[in-house]
């Protein structure tokens, strides 16, 4: 590589990626390092950032499926794989000052630990049966709920700011049905699921009355975007993450591609529609009101 090239890549964030989608793959360092005919030493080397020759990069890539470009973070970064997009974004937070959000039906950050044991269960009865006759998808599972609970715990301990935003039908849908991996569960299987729900919206009130520093909440009752994303803003760039992958409410974690990018047209369009959706919500006090009227109406007792 120039030294023009090496000047303009991170190889630090090049080894990040390296992890995340080896993650996404469900390989462990050793079993890569073994499909790459290479020392485990070497790969941990390699994901540390400590990566210089392209054929190294080059082998990499082909064995975990993913573009040369995408690997080390040209133009945009496309992720097939749920793990590797939240495990990127676990990496990317790490660094950032403040994050802006828009995740349906509520950003995970922000949501209480109750959360977690019950989501697990949702994206688990939500792989189609008959699908994952050896567990694999299971297993992805497994890694996926360790990937978030770190990110979530690293949230708390750095406590970056964060800006998040909540639409109020998909509040309202996931009052309505609860926290479900699909429709034909039994009836006190979902009440349960309901009082899941409830709580975490209780748990967002409680935030919009209290009023913790560093966190932003806005609930937004004009229509949003299908697609959920996040804007990290750094000390030295911004990064943009668009995401197909839902948690909570009809969870989809098995199939889509997101796309993480730094391109100025990107990062400034998503800005003014993050600046536009601030500015319409509902904030404070008055969001607080709402949502308690919300939960009134259509959470389950």
């Amino acid at each position: 590589m120039s030294s023009s090239d090496q000047d303009a890549i991170s190889f630090r964030d090049i080894g990040a990626r390296l992890r995340a989608h080896r993650m996404g793959k469900g390989l462990t360092p050793d079993a890569l390092a073994e499909k790459l005919h290479m020392s485990r030493a070497a790969l941990y080397r390699a994901e540390k950032g400590e990566i210089r020759k392209i054929d190294t990069l080059t082998n990499i890539a082909g064995e975990l499926g993913v573009s040369l470009p995408s690997l080390m973070g040209v133009g945009v970064e496309y992720v097939s794989t749920s793990t590797t997009f939240f495990e990127r974004m676990r990496q990317l937070e790490e660094e950032c000052q403040q994050i802006i959000g828009l995740f349906s039906p509520v950003s995970y950050l922000l949501t209480s630990d109750g959360y977690d044991t019950v989501l697990k269960t949702v994206l688990k009865e939500s792989i189609p049966e008959g699908v994952d006759p050896e567990g694999t998808s299971a297993r992805a599972v497994d890694a996926l709920v360790e990937v978030l609970r770190e990110r979530k715990a690293a949230f708390r301990l750095r406590r970056p700011l964060i800006v998040s935003l909540i639409s109020s039908a998909d509040l309202e849908r996931f009052l309505m049905h609860g926290m479900v991996g699909r429709h034909d569960l039994p009836a006190a299987t979902v009440d349960e699921r309901r009082r899941a729900a409830r709580n975490e919206a209780e748990y967002i009130l409680s935030m919009l009355n209290d009023q913790p520093i560093g966190i932003q909440i806005g609930i937004v009752r004009e229509q949003v975007p299908a697609t959920s994303f996040q804007i990290f803003r750094q000390a030295d760039r911004s990064v943009l993450a668009i995401s197909p992958f839902r948690l909570g409410e009809q969870p989809n974690v098995r199939l889509g591609v997101a796309l993480i990018t730094s391109a100025p047209e990107a990062m400034s369009l998503h800005e003014e529609i993050a600046a536009r959706l601030w500015g319409d919500a509902l904030k404070g006090a008055e969001a607080a009101a709402y949502l308690q009227t919300v939960i009134d109406k259509y959470a389950i007792r």
